[in-house]
């Protein structure tokens, strides 16, 4: 079986998705493959993010601010999940992409809109990226090679709130 391929979306590809992209590979380690893309790219991966993972020790090669049309081209991936990751709290409009794969969402503020000075724009990316690798370790702890569709569906759909209380992150 390939690995389980996963792609992040969110609508400019430069913070939330890249975070997520970079910590899955680094976790999943071959088991998992990431992708991520925007329905309307910046063009540019978001400088505090790139530093937040440099600060973890994960890679940053090769990241990009990309569109999600080449996951739709032919020659793209198969992917078996897709998962947003905007915030529709914020009424962040949220790109759809049509395919047969697994959805969900994992609604997450935007770091990218912080204002302020470094120290806390830093802390809001330190922040968001907290979230999802939580949300990503619990997606490493399932058995996704073993799981039917409705189980994986539901385990993604309850990783998503992870984060949303403050309480689960301790």
């Amino acid at each position: 079986m390939h690995p389980c391929r996963v792609l992040f979306i969110c609508t400019g590809n430069s913070a939330r998705s890249i975070l997520s992209e970079a910590t899955l590979n680094h976790l999943g380690k071959g088991r998992f493959e990431a992708f991520s893309a925007g329905s309307q790219p910046t063009g540019r991966v978001n400088p505090y993010a790139l530093e937040e993972l440099a600060s973890a020790g994960i890679s940053t090669e090769n990241l990009s601010s990309k569109s999600w049309d080449r996951f739709v081209d032919d020659g793209a991936p198969p992917l078996d999940i897709v998962i947003t990751v905007c915030d529709s709290a914020a009424k962040e409009p949220c790109p759809v992409l049509f395919g047969d794969f697994v959805r969900s969402h994992w609604g997450l503020s935007d770091p990218a809109s912080v204002h302020g000075n470094a120290v806390v724009i830093s802390q809001a990316f330190q922040h968001a990226h907290t979230i999802i690798t939580y949300r990503l370790m619990a997606l490493l702890n399932l058995p996704v090679e073993s799981m039917t569709r409705d189980e994986l569906q539901h385990a993604l759909d309850h990783i998503g709130t992870i984060g949303d209380d403050e309480d689960d992150l301790t």
